[in-house]
């Protein structure tokens, strides 16, 4: 009896639970071969940091792990996809390839055009969501347009039909008989060779089962007081999922029915800030995918005609070493270049600091944190710093400029965030530890402290920038 093969091709799904392109090919009575493909080439503009090629390296060795307890294997290719497909169908006699969609223009393009390549050979090719709650064309306004403010894209969702139940882990996932010889994870060599990581091995846990835990623990713990909690920098008050959701290993919609599952009909779970964060992840894709060119333009056309400064590589550097003398932006940047993850408030903090601060381009601050997140995701970055720079969707008011001292001062109160980021400065009294410089000798003193020497001497005049800033937005406004 002739044994019917289909490709399962992972991307950025590492996960058997909830995964529709594994689910249907096993459905179909296929023997399924498993395959990752590491691509580079084809990510164009936008190759995958570091920082996220360490987290990858993790959750492919778990989905092998998950894999071989269901008799199966994770097969890894290095090359362009269509190629290494192409043999791969050659060698194990496939008769359909199935994945799950991404979003990002360029992978878009790369698709659509293998799925017209290998549906012309006459093969079943079929793409499913295993990424969204909802696909991007499902959300439109009254005018059939896309969305471009969060609050009635996410109401219009949230009426839109209940989202479908997972589908169950496979017990058992069947190999070909015709197997081919792939590379083993380290021939990928996605860790870095100078072992600046040694801090994500103590802050991650990479892979399905760590993305569960984190939220059932998320759930028992910091649910409840999320919408004070998300903004202390110094607790554990978010679900720290982002990464996990970027890479696959948890979908939202498992997300959507944990909660349902967790908590009574009558609760309010559904409106809750949390699953408005869900959302918020929602409409950046919504966003990525009807404006495919804000990853390196800004959504509002007028802002190409922004006075930004000429960037002085020295305060540059000193803005991504974490030594711009300002405390609670350097703790951010600190804590991001240690672990590969920052506090979402104190991102918010430390892009304003950038764009309107030092008035660097936002593309700057967008291609640091690709580099040197582990949740680098091409749809929240560009939200996440158009929305800071003022330039994009939902876009934070021109005149809203974070004061990093009040903001450290309401938000880290006792200075335990920086006194952790910055141990420079952490025998300093909490009335001083958010602007340093204006601390009395005695007070400097007696910590044994000296500015410019163990911590730098602010690199700016915040009041003097601020000024400046809404000028330059008020010029553009004029104009």
């Amino acid at each position: 009896m002739s044994q019917r093969v289909a490709l399962v091709w992972f991307r950025t799904d590492l996960r058997l639970e909830d995964n529709p392109a594994l689910y249907h090919a096993l459905d179909q009575g296929y023997s399924v071969l498993p395959i990752y493909i590491d691509s580079e080439e084809e990510e164009l503009t936008w190759k995958m940091g570091k920082a996220s090629r360490w987290w990858l390296h993790h959750s492919l060795s778990s989905l092998q792990a998950s894999l071989e307890s269901c008799g199966s294997k994770l097969f890894l290719f290095r090359g362009r996809s269509l190629t290494t497909l192409l043999t791969l169908i050659q060698q194990t006699k496939a008769s359909a390839v199935f994945w799950n969609r991404r979003y990002e223009p360029e992978i878009i393009v790369r698709d659509k055009n293998i799925k017209e390549a290998i549906k012309s050979l006459g093969l079943e090719v079929e793409s499913f969501n295993g990424t969204l709650l909802h696909e991007p064309w499902t959300i439109r306004n009254l005018s059939n347009l896309p969305f471009q403010v969060f609050t009635p894209f996410w109401k219009k969702a949230l009426s839109v039909t209940h989202p479908s139940p997972c589908f169950q882990a496979p017990v058992k996932v069947p190999l070909p008989r015709s197997l081919p010889k792939g590379l083993s994870l380290n021939e990928l060599k996605l860790l870095p060779s100078i072992p600046w990581d040694q801090q994500f091995y103590t802050s991650w846990k990479p892979g399905e089962v760590g993305a569960h835990k984190n939220l059932k623990e998320f759930i028992e713990r910091a649910f409840i007081q999320y919408k004070e909690g998300r903004n202390i920098p110094s607790e554990k008050g978010t679900s720290r999922l982002s990464p996990h959701l970027h890479f696959g290993e948890i979908s939202p919609r498992q997300i959507w029915h944990l909660f349902e599952k967790n908590f009574p009909p009558t609760a309010a779970w559904k409106n809750s800030q949390y699953i408005a964060e869900i959302g918020w992840r929602e409409f950046a894709h919504h966003l990525l995918y009807h404006f495919p060119q804000t990853p390196l333009h800004p959504l509002r056309p007028a802002f190409e005609k922004f006075q930004w400064n000429a960037i002085q590589q020295e305060r540059l550097i000193a803005w991504k070493k974490g030594m711009t003398g300002i405390p609670i932006v350097d703790a951010g940047m600190r804590e991001l270049w240690a672990t590969g993850w920052m506090h979402n408030r104190v991102r918010m903090i430390s892009a304003s600091f950038l764009v309107k601060n030092l008035r660097y381009p936002w593309i700057e601050g967008a291609r640091w944190f690709w580099d040197t997140l582990v949740d680098a995701d091409l749809a929240a970055n560009t939200l996440g710093w158009q929305w800071s720079a003022g330039c994009g969707a939902d876009a934070a008011p021109y005149f809203r400029i974070f004061n990093p001292v009040t903001q450290g001062e309401k938000f880290d109160p006792e200075g335990a965030y920086v006194r952790r980021w910055i141990p420079e400065l952490s025998d300093l009294p909490a009335n001083w530890i958010h602007h340093p410089w204006e601390a009395p000798s005695e007070v400097l003193k007696k910590v044994n402290l000296t500015l410019g020497v163990d911590y730098p001497h602010p690199i700016l005049s915040l009041s003097e920038t601020r000024t400046s800033a809404l000028e330059a937005f008020q010029n553009l406004k004029k104009n």
